[in-house]
């Protein structure tokens, strides 16, 4: 009688980890996780304060014209950036980090931007986080509103918006300095 429970059990066994093995097999594409298993935590808003250096000019430019037209319109022209995230307005003043992505004037009758950024923090306690920002920047705008999209390491999870607002344009080399107040939800 033990060896039939035995064997009946081991054959029930056997057949509930055979299905799930082909549940999982077959190419699932979602699946709900048990409330046991995820991790319950407090959702953060973090307020983050730095200054954009986009540099067009010099020796040493942080964004480059990747694509475009040689007329005056501006409309399709794309650029590349790897640019430095400060503290302070002053060029020289404490790195926070680095905005790496590129942007392209997606408008044809206004001076307005498609940003498709990296921020990524190399300093202080998000250091080696990012956000990811993808929206519109009408730069003529006196404070623009875009929305953080996701992010890395400390801000994994991330939604919300930065604002940026120009505080210095040099309208013959195109370059710049962007103030962001960004707020940031994670966990």
């Amino acid at each position: 009688m033990a060896s039939l429970l035995t064997s009946t059990l081991a054959l029930t066994y056997f057949f509930i980890m055979y299905s799930s093995f082909l549940r999982r097999t077959n190419g699932v594409f979602s699946e709900e996780l048990s409330e046991a298993i995820t991790l319950k935590r407090m959702e953060k808003t973090t307020r983050l304060h730095f200054f954009f250096h986009d540099i067009h000019s010099g020796k040493s430019p942080t964004a480059i014209k990747i694509a475009g037209t040689s007329d005056s319109s501006l409309f399709g022209d794309t650029y590349m950036m790897d640019n430095a995230l400060t503290e302070s307005q002053n060029g020289s003043s404490k790195s926070v980090g680095k905005a790496q992505g590129m942007y392209a004037f997606a408008a044809k009758n206004e001076p307005a931007l498609l940003m498709v950024v990296n921020y990524e923090f190399t300093r202080g306690e998000f250091n080696g986080s990012s956000i990811s920002v993808l929206g519109r920047n009408p730069v003529m705008d006196d404070v623009r509103e875009m929305p953080i999209v996701g992010g890395s390491g400390r801000f994994r999870y991330a939604n919300g918006y930065a604002l940026a607002h120009t505080v210095w344009f040099d309208l013959k080399t195109g370059d710049a300095i962007v103030e962001y107040n960004v707020y940031v939800k994670h966990y």
